[in-house]
């Protein structure tokens, strides 16, 4: 089958393990793109396995403006940027480009953590003219990836949230959320937090080969009964639906999320900006052959005959009849289950800037 776009083939002496992505394609803004060439020796060449590279980055500022009108948030923080999941899908990708980088196995393998955020955090909210609202962590790259555990960078911005009083919206696949339910716990009980738990299949096998290094989907609903149970708001996201792959799945995972204590469910069908498309595409060729005519066709159904529909009100729900069919089937089984689709609004009033150490006090 032919793919949107070129990729070039993987290299000989890479050898890859729980990875997404099977290749590193030149990011859209890159004049040049390099393609493995055999130098005519038949001497192989030694294999190497492809690790995870960290790097750092000092960031003058963490909190990201928003102003689109599909989501539901206006400004967002992100510890990591790239993610060690590497959910062949992740709308994420492309945003490597910015850095130079691959959209494929660069932005699993080459990512950047930001060890202070908390500190450059808790700069901006102790300016004047700082206007209290929700922050949203999650809504590029996961904050509790497998990294996480050992750098905490995470934990470290939710210690300033919390001596804050400021409200937070976390969405997540990563287990190491539940570490952090000491300080989750008290904020949600405050109305200051609640969680977004993404769970895409039931399926552990497609799980393990669409989403490597993600937490599998029984871990991923304990996820959810554990914040539950801890007094956390929980909103499960069925998404990315993927069409003649996954939606088969929608009533089953919400079922099995409201069971677990999930209080509100979202979902979306899946959509695939930029070097995506090509990933995915080239993805479900080398896994899943059989189905990768039906699954790119649906898909391109559901957006306007391409892969991608990046108007807005069209690229979160998609159109025509296999969309809506997807959104009243959604709609109904939430009706069914008693599930909201919205969480209860966080407080706001809440924020104060505490006092540093050595700062005068007010007398009244």
């Amino acid at each position: 089958m032919s793919l949107p776009l070129d990729l070039p083939p993987p290299s000989p002496s890479e050898r890859l393990r729980a990875r997404g992505a099977a290749s590193r394609p030149a990011g859209r803004f890159e004049p040049y793109a390099r393609a493995p060439e055999h130098d005519g020796w038949d001497i192989p060449e030694e294999e190497r396995l492809v690790r995870t590279e960290v790097s750092l980055e000092r960031p003058r500022s963490v909190i990201t403006r928003n102003s689109s009108p599909d989501v539901p948030f206006d400004r967002s923080l992100n510890p990591y940027r790239g993610c060690e999941h590497g959910c062949i899908y992740c709308f994420a990708r492309p945003s490597h480009g910015y850095l130079g980088l691959s959209a494929g196995l660069d932005f699993e393998t080459r990512l950047i953590a930001r060890p202070e955020a908390p500190r450059v955090l808790e700069e901006e909210l102790r300016r004047k003219g700082y206007r209290v609202n929700p922050l949203a962590i999650g809504t590029n790259t996961d904050p509790y990836q497998p990294l996480e555990r050992r750098m905490e960078i995470m934990r470290g911005v939710l210690e300033v949230l919390r001596a804050y009083r400021h409200p937070v919206t976390i969405v997540t696949r990563g287990a190491a959320v539940l570490r952090d339910l000491d300080l989750l716990a008290p904020m949600a009980e405050a109305g200051l937090a609640q969680v977004g738990i993404s769970v895409t299949t039931l399926d552990a096998g497609l799980a393990r080969a669409m989403e490597p290094r993600a937490p599998s989907p029984p871990t991923r609903i304990r996820m959810i009964r554990e914040l539950s149970r801890a007094g956390v708001p929980v909103r499960v996201m069925a998404a990315p639906m993927i069409p003649g792959l996954t939606d088969h799945e929608l009533e089953a995972i919400l079922t099995e999320a409201r069971r677990a204590g999930a209080r509100a469910a979202s979902m979306m069908p899946v959509r695939l900006p930029h070097e995506v498309a090509p990933l995915f595409a080239d993805w479900i060729e080398r896994h899943h052959p059989g189905k990768a005519a039906k699954v790119l066709g649906r898909i391109r159904d559901m957006r306007g005959g391409r892969l991608n529909d990046p108007r807005f009100a069209h690229r979160m729900k998609g159109e025509g009849e296999m969309a809506e069919l997807l959104q009243q089937r959604f709609a109904l089984s939430c009706k069914r289950l008693g599930l909201a689709h919205t969480l209860p609004e966080l407080d706001c009033a809440q924020f104060r800037v505490p006092p540093r150490p050595g700062d005068q006090l007010e007398l009244f």
